[in-house]
């Protein structure tokens, strides 16, 4: 069999445009691991969300969008190019949303005569709107257009060491001296999705249960998972835990939702003495809206109106050499098995 890779991130409209942004927003929010309400779905999605917000988000889009297009695209790109070089197997990508798509992604695979493919997942973290929707969504279009293709899933790897190395090679590159903290921020999910995605019924998404010993429920735990990131990063930094924050971003609704919240974070921060605050963001490996605009624009701003003196944004892993290696020495490891 020929094997090949394929990379899987979230995706982008195709345009900073209102019209892209609204086809995007409408398949992105339609998805039922996204939105789990069908209510909300079939009712206010249709009615109120996609009438109002795409004009919003599409001035979010055009303050982050690059010459060369999507930022999330054209950074996706280059990982696929820059682990290719590394390989003797085709290399493609694929995105949940939007273009090219997983099964655009297959395609060109298959043209390539592979028919055993590696998908991998780009998300560190386990969660059901993330690896969940692209595992479920890639074996469906695998059924429907590649029956004889085989396709395996590389795991969650939040505390893979080689994962761990490159979160602190670019981390590394900041001065954490001149900071009086650093701020590991993640995107955000509704309580309810753990809950959905505990098999055993055991998670208490408290510190006891996340930070605590091996639970059933732990391989699908989103917050477990991210503090456990922190963890692994922070040890490996020496950083002492009062020099590190943690919260979740990117909150819709009224329901609740992983705390506590980045923005309510950052407008805090200042008022308890830290006023200068380095942030990473370990959910993302590729830059997008939620860590250039949200974060890098919106977050900054937060902080500094609210009395903070210094905010530096740490880019995503992106092309790091160190972020290809591993996505290279995990291909090598599923080549040689």
């Amino acid at each position: 069999m020929k094997k090949g890779v394929l990379l899987i991130n979230l995706g982008s409209p195709d345009s900073p445009s209102t019209k892209d942004v609204r086809a995007y927003l409408k398949e992105f929010l339609n998805d039922p691991k996204v939105i789990d309400n069908t209510f909300v779905r079939k009712v206010i999605l249709p009615l109120i969300i996609l009438p109002t917000r795409p004009k919003k988000s599409a001035a979010a889009y055009k303050s982050i969008w690059w010459d060369e297009g999507s930022p999330l695209l054209v950074i996706s790109e280059k990982q696929k190019i820059a682990l290719a070089k590394k390989q003797d197997i085709p290399v493609e990508m694929g995105m949940r949303y939007g273009s090219p798509s997983i099964k655009d992604g297959l395609q060109a695979l298959k043209n390539q005569g592979v028919d055993e493919v590696l998908a991998i997942p780009l998300y560190p973290q386990y969660a059901m709107s993330s690896s969940e929707t692209v595992i479920d969504k890639t074996k469906e279009v695998q059924n429907q257009f590649f029956p004889s293709m085989k396709i395996d899933f590389l795991p969650s790897f939040f505390d893979d060491p080689l994962y761990i190395e490159a979160l602190v090679d670019s981390i590394s590159k900041v001065d954490l001296t001149q900071f009086d903290a650093l701020m590991f921020t993640y995107h955000g999910i509704p309580e309810r999705h753990i809950k959905k995605t505990d098999a055993f019924g055991t998670c208490k998404i408290d510190q006891s249960c996340c930070l605590g010993k091996s639970s059933p429920s732990h391989p699908t735990c989103y917050r477990h998972q991210c503090l456990q990131t922190t963890l692994k990063v922070r040890k490996m930094l020496n950083l002492p835990i009062e020099k590190t924050v943690e919260s979740f971003q990117s909150r819709l609704g009224n329901d609740p939702w992983l705390k506590p919240y980045t923005a309510k974070t950052l407008e805090e921060l200042p008022q308890k003495g830290i006023k200068k605050i380095a942030v990473i963001a370990p959910a993302f490996v590729s830059d997008c809206l939620e860590t250039l605009e949200e974060l890098a624009m919106e977050g900054k701003h937060t902080f500094l109106e609210n009395g903070g003196e210094k905010f530096e944004y740490i880019p995503c892993l992106n092309d790091n050499p160190i972020w290809i290696d591993a996505l290279n020495s995990w291909v090598n490891k599923w080549k040689n098995g």
